[in-house]
């Protein structure tokens, strides 16, 4: 008798426990008051409790964002549907140029979202213009830039717009007029959409864009053209054109990828921007020395010369430098995982050799398909080592194993960064810390593609390419 009271209390306090555990987990899981006590647990691992743990409110948030993805592409399909019967059959990318030709203004409409860590985001849909994507077919992807305090966004089409208070609807985006498509256009849309605009810089009072270029047919390279800003007609030439170029089938490996152009445009000093440009998946070039493909160049904007100050990038989309702390952070796109953080010395810069950041022949990642038969040549020829310390190359700050799609980086407040994800639709918040290592990375979902961020006045901007929107997330910065 006095056994089985045993067992009964003994069953009693283990359930006692597993239900207050189950509360508490739950609570740390699902409620704000205990946000100091989620820092301790990680995105992954937050994920895998709500999964194995509390699977009902996992399946549950995951059924309201395909929901919430439905309605999007439902409303997209609508929008297509009506532009075409109005139109006839016609190119998104063609629909795009005749928006741009006829400069009519560019409406919006906002809603709002809340976020992990208590933060806001405001969305501010474009509802016209931006019909081209350079991923989706639909809608439009986007870069974003300021100047003179007015947002500035440029289209993957050549659409220019400028809005003085991104938070009066009354207000729409007025077009400012340009040449883009002199240099890229209808030709060169209609053979992929990743051929495209990359990037927009405003610098010193001038405006650059980054795009692929056709070199000579087929035959492609990441070039920069510039112009005088203004808001009236801005006549773009060109700054900066490789002489060489990859063909897009008659090519070393037969393989070939303009999603892999960089086009990464930042300012370095008052005479030099940095641009990046990708290996077009040549990937024997990002570790010859005498192309300009897998590097990073710096070049000057009053005469187009150039120099290499990094070599063994896959698709550098990312750039910033830090003046403050004198150095350069890089984003990159892996192949099957292996997305980068890499650290840019300044002051090694033409000391000795050129930084070399391992790839083809480093990487966290593998070749599309994995180490099968089929690519036994493919890791002869570019091995993906695990190590790149082992084999002469820079190591990444953080390897993401697994693809995010990383994107765009910024700066947000000493010594705290920000990085955007297409593929994981989130954004990732870290810090380095003296011996410049990532710290506290902390993932924020936001359920779109961020193709670029710029932070202005304590707030961050995004282009989220799922809608074709701006978002803004206050900061809150001290």
């Amino acid at each position: 008798m006095i056994n089985k009271i045993k067992i009964r209390i003994l069953i009693l306090l283990i359930s006692t426990i597993i239900i207050c555990s189950y509360l508490f987990i739950s609570s740390i899981i699902s409620n704000n008051k205990f946000q100091n006590l989620k820092l301790l647990l990680n995105d992954e691992k937050k994920q895998l409790i709500k999964k194995n743990i509390f699977p009902h409110k996992f399946i549950s948030q995951q059924q309201q964002i395909i929901s919430n993805q439905q309605q999007k592409i439902s409303k997209q399909q609508q929008i297509i549907s009506k532009l075409q019967q109005s139109l006839g059959s016609i190119n998104l990318y063609d629909l795009e140029l005749i928006k741009k030709e006829d400069g009519s203004e560019i409406q919006t409409e906002m809603n709002i979202k809340k976020l992990s860590d208590n933060k806001t985001l405001k969305i501010y849909n474009l509802t016209s213009g931006f019909y081209s994507g350079i991923n989706n077919i639909f809608p439009g992807s986007g870069y974003i830039d300021f100047y003179e305090s007015n947002i500035i966004v440029l289209s993957s089409r050549g659409i220019l717009v400028f809005k003085k208070n991104i938070e009066d609807i009354e207000e729409n985006f007025k077009q400012i007029k340009n040449n883009i498509n002199e240099f890229i256009g209808k030709n060169q849309f209609k053979k992929h959409q990743w051929f495209s605009l990359k990037d927009i810089l405003i610098f010193n009072n001038k405006v650059f864009v980054s795009y692929t270029e056709e070199i000579k047919k087929d035959c492609w390279n990441t070039s920069v053209i510039y112009g005088d800003m203004n808001y009236k007609d801005i006549k773009f030439k060109k700054l900066f054109s490789p002489k060489e170029c990859v063909h897009s089938t008659n090519n070393i490996d037969k393989e070939f990828n303009a999603h892999q152009s960089g086009g990464k445009i930042i300012s370095f000093d008052n005479n030099h921007i940095l641009l990046s440009v990708g290996d077009y998946r040549s990937r024997h070039l990002a570790q010859n020395i005498n192309s300009l493909n897998g590097k990073i160049i710096k070049i000057n904007i009053n005469n187009g010369n150039y120099e290499i100050i990094s070599m063994g990038h896959r698709n550098p989309q990312g750039l910033y430098f830090d003046k403050e702390n004198n150095f350069i952070l890089e984003t990159e796109h892996g192949p099957q995982g292996g997305d980068e953080i890499n650290f840019i010395e300044i002051n090694k810069i033409n000391k000795d050799k050129i930084q070399n950041y391992g790839w083809a022949i480093s990487s966290a990642g593998e070749h599309y398909g994995g180490r099968n038969e089929k690519n036994k040549k493919k890791y002869k020829k570019y091995p993906l080592y695990k190590s790149h310390i082992e084999h002469g190359f820079i190591k990444p700050l953080k390897s993401f194993e697994a693809s995010i799609g990383i994107s765009e980086i910024v700066k947000v407040n000493q010594n705290r960064y920000v990085v955007g994800s297409m593929r994981n639709k989130s954004l990732y918040f870290f810090q380095l810390n003296e011996q410049q290592e990532i710290i506290n990375l902390n993932r924020v979902h936001v359920f779109e593609r961020v193709r670029d961020l710029r932070l202005n006045e304590n707030q961050l901007y995004l282009f989220m390419e799922d809608t074709a929107s701006i978002g803004v997330i206050d900061l809150n910065l001290k």
